[in-house]
């Protein structure tokens, strides 16, 4: 852990009543110390790294997952290619056995490629897994993935979701930022990004302050944590994590739920409005744009409880409680409009 940033709040002894009153509901980040040490994934992690893999070999169905491999040269980060034409990594699909048969080879180099296996679903891959190693707290509809590899870094980034990160092996070390930073941050292209979400262009081991000057005022807004096997960390919504596997095998498995991804809730998307407002409002005048930003702050951002205190019950429409039906007649017309332009 950096010495020169603060360390993320702890918790011991975190049950499903705790997380639910105490953590889930204060929208910041929490290390979970020892949430899920006792998964027997965890403890056979703590016994050795052989051990560890020749238990995720057994549940293995040799279904493909997505793997990437970074060049030496690179260090381990995941990033674009010098002209940002593409990303300095090559894709492939294998099963986990072969990923996990790639760290224990990979070991033995001294400057190794970086590889990982990246949000694989575990139901998909590796049936049997949950029986065994699952959080109570969350239903069946939160599906959780599997994250496998070496010494492998991904820039700050974040998900339109809530998320329990838990440590299965090795090491890794998180450095969050509030969402309030990311002006400071200097995001990449948003629908261009190497880990899918849009991501710091600035490297966190070695920051080019002349060029990123900002970054300094970030940083004073950092948290950082290292975590070991069987602990986790809960990350709100739109918090920027930065991550840092540290050791030649790391296995994490996460839940995201109530956002944008992996989760039944996935239809409610903000990043989703955020593309379409930059499609529709960017390049309008200002004036225009400072208006709407009034109605949006109205109707979206303030917490108006009088908002339809004027209007009948049965005609609240989008600005009332809609049932699923009235939500998808809405996105309906939405698609229809956005297909007819």
């Amino acid at each position: 852990m950096s010495p020169s940033l603060p360390a993320i709040a702890e918790r011991y002894d975190v049950d499903d009543r705790i997380f639910k009153e105490q953590i889930a509901t204060q929208y910041q980040p929490v290390v979970l110390r020892g949430y899920v040490k006792h998964w027997p994934v965890v403890q056979l992690a703590k016994t050795s790294t052989e051990a560890v893999c020749a238990y995720l070999r057994k549940l293995d169905n040799g279904s493909d997952v997505d793997a990437i491999m970074t060049p030496p040269e690179a260090k381990g980060r995941i990033f674009y290619d010098d002209a940002m034409n593409g990303f300095n990594y090559l894709r492939n699909r294998l099963p986990v056995s072969a990923i996990l048969d790639q760290l224990l080879r990979y070991r033995q180099f001294a400057n190794p490629p970086a590889v990982a296996a990246q949000s694989a679903l575990i139901a998909n891959c590796l049936p049997g897994f949950l029986d065994d190693n699952k959080l109570s707290i969350l239903g069946p509809e939160v599906i959780p993935r599997i994250w496998i590899g070496n010494a492998v870094t991904t820039p700050a980034h974040f998900d339109d979701a809530h998320n329990i990160a838990c440590v299965v092996s090795g090491k890794r070390r998180f450095t969050l930022f509030p969402p309030e930073q990311i002006g400071n941050l200097y995001i990449g292209p948003l629908d261009f990004a190497p880990t899918g979400a849009p991501i710091s262009m600035v490297s966190l081991k070695e920051p080019d302050f002349e060029k990123f000057p900002k970054f300094k005022d970030a940083l004073k807004a950092a948290q950082t944590a290292e975590l070991e096997p069987g602990d986790a960390l809960y990350i709100p919504p739109l918090w920027w994590h930065h991550v840092e596997s540290l050791q030649a095998c790391n296995i994490l498995v996460n839940y995201w739920w109530g956002g944008a991804v992996g989760t039944a809730d996935s239809i409610h998307s903000g990043f989703d409005s955020l593309m379409l407002a930059l499609i529709n409002l960017k390049r309008r005048a200002p004036a225009y744009r400072q208006a709407w930003a009034t109605v949006f702050q109205h109707y979206v951002f303030d917490e108006n409880e009088d908002l339809t205190a004027h209007i009948p019950p049965h005609r609240h429409g989008v600005l009332g409680d809609m049932s699923a039906e009235q939500e998808q007649q809405v996105r309906n017309y939405l698609a229809n409009k956005l297909k007819s332009q």
